[in-house]
This record gives structure tokens, sequence and C-alpha cells, in this order.
């Protein structure tokens, strides 16, 4: 007698998981996103035996008698990705990569996988064959001979590798390529990428492993396959950058072991990718001479300073409708400062074209840099250049007063130590500031034209 087929239903945004199919998510409230797939229940006996898992159940207990173990993470030379893992690998920990087809997701960890000397690590790659991941290997400046290479697709045969080998590092490129036997669909299938990451969680809990996770994205930016995906690792970082360009960054978006606001940034070369230790200066154009429409703001990223210059065109509107353009601002926040320009300062820019850009492809989200946004559009409206060696920080409210920022001291000295002369800030944040320990010369100012009429504009 031929064996039941059993189906089931899943929603292609959120992984919804139904026996019937619906027109509505009730989870997600997509429309049409239900999609059949085949599915069979995993023999958990099986997966024990292929994995090694000891397959014990925990009983529960009282929260007072839980015994608290400290964790010591695992060391890494690459400083970016140690600054946004929270201070090196966990062990037992799931990381997920996303980032954009031809980004260099593949080449960072190969290059993280090659420069831990002292670890055992796995490189499975589904994607490419072992000479492509040799040649990649021969560009970048790290060699191991403790760095395996499997190009397998199927979790039961990685996992039987897994087993004889004994890695302390697994990285898997990528977890859409793999399939699980327990499910019949096709890999990159919604039931597919749920199993295999489920698989592999268990896994990393239970031998205490690290497990690094690739994924692709889809055309709108988000991680491709469930929306659960994400839940279910402990990290999520995204490789982010513009393939025209040399820069990358890498954001964390999630993460169980540390801060969410932290970035890297990466150079990529023709023999890898090279740190950027003081992200400062790249984000700093190098001008001989003075421009209109340039202010230079001072802003954090988790806990680093970083100086960025935001540039601005403003020009009379031709048509009836003046445009509003942005690069890494918030549309909104930028209408909102206008029309404080407007009502507060008197400047009449209802009537103009406002284009701005933050350099080096940043999206910055911090308020601190209201100030200088507002300076390099009166900049640009009066045609006025701003000195080179000035640096602005402060949020605008809309009264038009500047209000105090975080860790004013922390801008203070990256402000200094690239050489900047003068910076402006919120008269509040002069309060407890040891002035005389720096250098540079601080301007405290509580409105917006107290600012403009300094600078001349």
């Amino acid at each position: 007698m031929a064996k039941k087929v059993k189906t089931l239903f899943f929603c292609q945004s959120c992984g919804y998981e139904s026996a019937k199919w619906q027109g509505k998510c009730p989870s997600c409230n997509a429309w049409n996103s239900f999609v059949e797939e085949v599915v069979q229940k995993e023999n958990k006996k099986e997966w024990q035996e292929s994995t090694g898992s000891s397959g014990k159940t925990n009983s529960p207990q009282p929260i007072s008698k839980i015994t608290i173990r400290e964790e010591h993470r695992i060391p890494i030379s690459d400083g970016e990705l140690k600054r946004v893992l929270g201070g090196g690998i966990m062990p037992g920990s799931v990381v997920l990569i996303g980032g954009e087809p031809g980004i260099g997701k593949s080449t960072l960890m190969l290059q993280i996988a090659l420069s831990l000397q002292n670890l055992q690590v796995l490189y499975v790659s589904g994607e490419e064959s072992a000479q492509q991941i040799k040649m990649r290997a021969e560009r970048l400046p790290f060699d191991s001979e403790q760095c395996f290479i499997l190009t397998e697709t199927g979790t039961q045969n990685i996992f039987q590798q897994v087993k004889q080998l004994k890695p302390e590092i697994l990285v898997i490129d990528s977890i859409q390529t793999l399939t699980s036997s327990y499910v019949d669909s096709a890999a990159g299938s919604i039931s597919q990428i749920k199993e295999c990451t489920s698989e592999l969680i268990r896994f990393a809990k239970e031998t205490n492993t690290p497990v690094f996770l690739i994924g692709h994205i889809t055309k709108d930016g988000n991680l491709a396959g469930p929306k659960i995906l994400e839940h279910m690792v402990d990290t999520v970082l995204q490789f982010e950058g513009d393939r025209h360009t040399s820069y990358r960054i890498l954001r964390t978006t999630k993460n169980r072991f540390g801060s969410t606001s932290e970035l890297g940034i990466y150079e990529m070369l023709g023999h890898g990718l090279r740190e950027v230790s003081n992200p400062s200066e790249i984000l700093l154009s190098q001008r001989e001479d003075e421009l209109n429409g340039i202010a230079v703001g001072a802003t954090l990223e988790g806990n680093r300073p970083l100086l960025i210059e935001i540039q601005s065109l403003v020009s009379p509107s031709v048509y009836g409708n003046p445009q509003r353009t942005c690069t890494g601002f918030d549309i909104k926040r930028l209408n909102m400062l206008l029309a404080v320009l407007e009502k507060r300062g008197g400047y009449k820019v209802n009537f103009t074209d406002v284009f701005l850009n933050i350099t080096g492809g940043l999206k910055v989200e911090d308020p601190a840099i209201d100030l200088a946004v507002c300076a390099s559009i009166i900049s640009s409206l009066q045609d006025v250049a701003i000195s080179n060696d000035i640096c602005l920080t402060g949020e605008v409210g809309l009264g038009g007063e500047i209000r105090a920022v975080n860790r004013i001291e922390n801008r203070i000295m990256e402000a200094e130590k690239l050489g900047f002369k003068v910076i402006y800030i919120s008269k509040f944040n002069l309060k407890g500031l040891n002035q005389d320990k720096f250098k540079i010369k601080i301007h405290g100012v509580s409105k917006l034209d107290q600012v403009f009429s300094s600078l001349s504009l």
C-alpha cells in the first residue's frame, strides 16, 4: 500500500502553518501568501543517532535554584565582528548573516574561518565547489590547517561529518540551500528552512558549538524565508553596502548576548576585507576648498562615535510642488526640521527643492545630527560655506531650541582627535562637563539663531 503523502500550507511572509488554504494569513494579514508543501514528520531517534544527541528531557525547577555559569566568549582577531557580536563568539550561539548577492558574505565568513588559527572550523558550502572556495582562500591574507571544507546540502550527511570531525565552529553557506530528508519539499521552501534551522539550533545548544548561517535576502531587502527564522536564531547581522563602492557595513539587528546598535565597517579589497578602525576618516570627504551646503555632525552607533558629513543642496523649485529627497536620513524628520527653520528661523524654504545626503552610505537615526542638518541646509540656502574645522551636535526641538544629547564627551573627543577646532553643542550639555581637559573650543548654544549668527549664515 502506498504511503499517504501529507501536505500543509505555509504563509510565505511569516511561515504560518495551516492544514488548508486561506486567502488571508491570520498571523501577518498577508493576502494570497499560502503555498502548499509536502511534509513528513521527522524520526527523532534517527536524528539523535546522526548528530550524537543525548535526547534527554529537562524537568522544571525553581528560578531561585538555577545556577548561572559564566560563559567565556571565544576570542577572535577580527575587531569589527567582535564588536557587533558583543565581545566575541558565544559558545552554543546561532548567528544569521544576511546581505545582497555579491556583497561579500561568503568572503567574510571564509576570512573569519581562516583567521581562527587555534580552532577547528568546518565550512559547509551548498553553493560553491571546493575548488572555487580554494581559489577565494588563496586571495585572502590568512591560511589555516584547521579550516575544513565540506560541499554538501543534506543536513543528515552534514551531521554525520560533524560527528566524526567534532568542529569547534560550524559555518553554513547558505541556509536556503540545505535540505532535510524529514521534509519532502524543495530546498529554500518555508518548511525546509524551518526544519534545517531547527536541527542546527538543537545541535548548537546540545553540543555548545557556535553555528554561523549565511542567509539570502529578498528584493525587498528582508531575509528570505519565514520571519520566524530571525526569531529562532540568537543573533541577526545585516551585511550592507553598495557593490559599486568598496566599503561594507556589518550591522546588528538582533543580539541576545550584546547591544543591537553596534556596527562594523570593512573595506573590500582584492585580497579580502580590511577592517576600518577609524571610520570617521572615510566618512569625511577630503576637500581643499570650503563648499556651501556641507556640515559635519557627531553621531553614535552603539559605543562608537562617528563624525559624518552632511551634504545639502537647496535650489528654487521650478515646478509647483517642491522636492524633498533624502539619502540615509528620515524624510519625515527632514520635513519637520524644514518647518522649524521656516517658522522659528524665518528662512523661506517652503518653495525650494531640498536634497540631503549622508556620505559614506550610512543610515543615521540619531537625533543628535539635527543641528548639523539644519546648518547644512541654511549654508546651501544662503550660499555661505561652513569652515572645515567646525563640528556640530545637538537635537533640534519644535521650538527651535537645541536639546542635550547623550554621551557628549565621546563625541567631543572624537572631533578633537580628528583635528576639529570648534564644536557646537547644547548649552544644557555643559552642566557637569569638564571643559579644561579638551583642547577643542566648545560653544554651548540654546537656540538655532545663535548657531546661525555665530556661523554668519
